[in-house]
């Protein structure tokens, strides 16, 4: 494909400009460290001497955080948490990340998302996970709390420029929510992005969409080996759900766009580099191409953009973030 560098670069300094509401399940990630003293005389297990804690915004709240860390914190996040311990620790991460969390909703009935990792480190040189515990509430939210989101979310959207739904099956983002969401933001002129690993079919209306290839694969009902695969699969997507551009992300394939309007194109990996860590990439793709939509800017040149950042973050170990300066030093070294 051929890419205009001087546009891209222009594009992406517009990428500060934009509000944007993220709603679904928040989360947050909590990394305990520790090194290797001894095995335990009560189980046949490892004694680690605490080191740090490191608490990271996950789910949701990453998309969030990818957002602002490139638009001055111009993000709002709605979604429901417990009262409990870890509530507080979110809020504060929230608050330290400079986005606005006034608007979720505490509920006593449901844990706060809470995914914690503890690693170790068994020799000098190696720090390695452990076990990974997770507390989360089963089933949807109740229908109080969901009255509460979808009050909140008609209070405060109006105040952004786009929406993105992040749906990662914890129960927060509800077909009634969904819709309410979707609904509102087509009346006001807002852009809506959905983030979701299943279910794509139940998104009408909305703006795009960026599933993985397994995740489009599973929702389409067919495998996914070449080109004409992909055009197919996105002409699926985009007829069920009558979004105006899906974007397809592809691991080290790239991303493919298909457009309403019939037009289909391919996006290469760029800038390849050794990959650390893929954990919430998918998350940097999502808010990047939401803040570039949400600026007018056309879908393929926002993928490119997405693309770009997912090639940043993939070098830093967890969740990561970028900034505008760092997509611009990237785009500037492209080879294309």
């Amino acid at each position: 494909m051929n890419i205009d560098k001087i546009k891209l670069i222009n594009c992406i300094k517009m990428l500060k400009e934009p509000k944007i509401l993220v709603v679904g399940d928040l989360a947050l990630d909590e990394m305990i460290y520790g090194d290797a003293e001894r095995i335990s005389r009560e189980a046949p297990v490892l004694i680690l001497q605490h080191t740090k804690t490191k608490l990271i915004l996950g789910g949701a709240s990453n998309a969030a955080h990818n957002v602002a860390t490139l638009n001055n914190g111009k993000v709002g996040v709605i979604g429901v948490v417990g009262n409990d311990y870890h509530s507080d620790l979110l809020y504060e991460t929230f608050e330290d990340a400079n986005i606005d969390c006034s608007r979720i909703v505490k509920d006593k009935n449901r844990k706060t998302i809470v995914k914690t990792r503890i690693s170790g480190s068994i020799t000098t040189s190696i720090t390695q996970q452990i076990v990974r515990i997770d507390r989360q509430s089963k089933g949807s939210i109740s229908s109080e709390t969901e009255e509460k989101i979808i009050r909140n979310i008609e209070r405060v959207l109006p105040d952004y420029d786009g929406v993105i739904l992040s749906n990662y099956h914890i129960g927060t983002l509800t077909d009634k929510i969904i819709k309410f969401t979707t609904d509102l933001a087509n009346k006001l002129g807002k852009v809506v992005i959905v983030d979701a690993q299943k279910d794509l079919e139940l998104y009408k209306n909305v703006t795009s969409m960026t599933p993985n290839l397994p995740d489009t694969e599973k929702s389409v009902g067919f495998f996914i080996k070449t080109e004409d695969d992909l055009k197919r699969a996105g002409s699926k997507l985009l007829s069920e759900t009558n979004a105006k551009a899906i974007l397809i992300t592809c691991g080290a394939d790239g991303m493919f766009v298909a457009e309403a309007d019939g037009a289909y194109t391919k996006i290469p990996v760029f800038n390849k580099s050794e990959v650390f860590d893929v954990t919430g990439a998918g998350d940097t793709v999502t808010a990047v191409y939401s803040l570039a939509l949400a600026c007018g800017i056309d879908p393929v040149y926002s993928a490119v953009i997405g693309n770009i950042a997912a090639s940043i973050v993939v070098r830093q170990f967890g969740c990561a973030t970028t900034t505008i300066e760092d997509l611009i030093t990237a785009a500037k070294s492209l080879k294309i």
